[in-house]
């Protein structure tokens, strides 16, 4: 058995992730139908386990004309407001599951956009994390994605902004944009709505790497925030590699006794992590 392998404390669910599968496990003991709006994490495998209990995915407000009426709960993700007011409008229970601070960024957006402040979002544009928190703004946001764009941005002068972040981007590069916004902007406000998960997760996810001879980052590939532990990963540990599931893995030898790190995103189940650190134990 391979003892030198360590998985980061808070590797997996976060809180808005544990809440929302709580929520929807909640749901399935009522006796109606469980619709989830969108996936109610970005984790294929997830989706389809709660599929086989009979939950279906709507992605469209439209499409509960022609459903029966059972009860509605909101991916952790979010909404627009337009979607939301559509989905209380069909008239079925709804339950809200968007995580706690996507929330508090849509109040921050929604306040602020009322007051005439130009609304930057620093994410990407088509997650629909964004997409949700740009639907709550009265006027048209911005959203910026990289370094080209962020250098590129000139609002007018006179114009207040606020600066808000999708909870789960980068935290280096976030600083990295906001250095050249305030540097080129006159008027900035910057609200740091990165989530502290997802900046404990980075932080042990990047220490780990610096140490780990080949370091695993578990997660769906639409995860937002797999996606970036696996680059943060990537710039500690050469051999970092992105998986899905324990399959993904199987084949794939070690030699040594080399350090094994294991790390995986807010929105992958306690026992896919469970099944890859097993496998790596015993059979890497």
């Amino acid at each position: 058995m391979r003892e030198n392998v360590v998985v980061c404390e808070h590797a997996g669910f976060c809180f808005g992730a544990a809440r929302a599968v709580e929520n929807l496990d909640n749901a399935l003991t009522e006796n109606k139908p469980i619709y989830t709006y969108g996936p109610i994490l970005n984790n294929d495998k997830l989706v389809e386990g709660y599929a086989a209990k009979g939950v279906k995915v709507v992605e469209d407000p439209a499409e509960f004309k022609n459903l029966p009426k059972g009860k509605i709960v909101i991916r952790s993700h979010g909404v627009s407001k337009e979607v939301y007011e559509a989905l209380l409008a069909t008239g079925n229970d709804i339950f809200d599951a968007t995580c706690p601070f996507v929330k508090r960024i849509h109040k921050i957006v929604e306040e602020r956009s009322a007051l005439g402040e130009l609304i930057v979002v620093i994410g990407n544009p088509v997650h629909p994390e964004v997409v949700g928190i740009v639907g709550w703004s009265h006027t048209p946001a911005v959203v910026l994605e990289n370094e080209e764009q962020v250098l590129a941005f000139k609002p007018e002068k006179d114009k207040k902004i606020c600066i808000v972040a999708q909870t789960t981007f980068n935290r280096n590069k976030f600083q990295e944009f906001l250095e050249i916004l305030t540097k080129n902007c006159y008027n900035t406000d910057v609200m740091n709505t990165i989530c502290d998960a997802t900046r404990v997760r980075q932080s042990e996810a990047e220490e780990l790497s610096k140490k780990a001879d080949v370091m695993l980052v578990i997660g769906d590939p639409k995860s937002s925030n797999s996606k970036k532990l696996y680059e943060i990963c990537s710039t500690g540990c050469v051999n970092t590699y992105f998986i899905q599931t324990v399959e993904d893995i199987w084949g794939v030898t070690l030699s040594g006794d080399g350090l094994i790190g294991i790390t995986a995103g807010a929105s992958t189940p306690r026992y896919i992590i469970e099944e890859v650190q097993n496998y790596v134990r015993h059979d890497f």
